[in-house]
C-alpha cells in the first residue's frame, strides 16, 4: 500500500453558494492547497530551485466528481495519493471526506517545468531527489487491484 498524506481544510463562508454549500470550484483550490501542503511535508515546494534555476508545476488537467455536499465550517479531510508518477509529470488523486464519508474525488496532473523569466515553461524530467521523496506515495498496479 502506498503512503497517504492527509490535509484538513475548513470550508470558509466565501467558498459557499447561495444554498450555503461549498461551490464546486472551491474543490479545485482545495486540491491545489493539499498538493502544496504535501510538497511542503516532503521538504520542498511547488516552486523550488536547483543548480540550474527555478522549477515549478504547471497544471495540464484537473477534474472533480461530487457525491455529497459540504457546508460552511465543515472540516474536510483531503487524502492525497500519487496515481501516476511519470518521467515529467505527476497525477495526484484526492479523496475528500467529511466525518469519514467520501463527498468528492478529484485528480490533478502537473508537469515538472523549468521556469525562466521571459520564456515559456519547458518540461523537464522530475529530479531524482524528488522522485525518491514521491515514490512512497505512488500507487502501483498491485495497489490498484487490492
Amino acid at each position: 500500500m502506498p503512503e497517504e498524506f492527509h490535509y484538513h481544510r475548513r470550508v470558509e463562508f466565501c467558498e459557499t453558494d447561495a444554498a450555503g454549500i461549498a461551490h464546486f470550484s472551491a474543490y479545485f483550490q482545495y486540491m491545489e492547497q493539499a498538493e502544496h501542503a504535501f510538497l511542503r511535508h516532503l521538504g520542498t515546494s511547488v516552486h523550488t530551485q536547483d543548480d540550474s534555476g527555478a522549477i515549478s508545476w504547471p497544471r495540464v488537467s484537473a477534474s472533480c466528481d461530487y457525491t455529497g455536499p459540504v457546508r460552511f465550517e465543515d472540516v474536510l479531510d483531503v487524502c492525497v495519493r500519487i496515481e501516476r508518477l511519470g518521467t515529467k509529470s505527476i497525477t495526484y488523486s484526492f479523496d475528500f471526506s467529511l466525518h469519514e464519508i467520501r463527498v468528492a474525488t478529484g485528480k490533478l496532473t502537473a508537469v515538472c517545468c523549468r521556469i525562466k523569466r521571459d520564456a515559456p515553461p519547458t518540461s523537464m524530467p522530475i529530479p531524482d531527489w524528488l522522485v525518491k521523496l514521491l515514490r512512497p506515495f505512488e500507487n502501483t498496479p498491485d495497489d490498484q487491484s487490492a
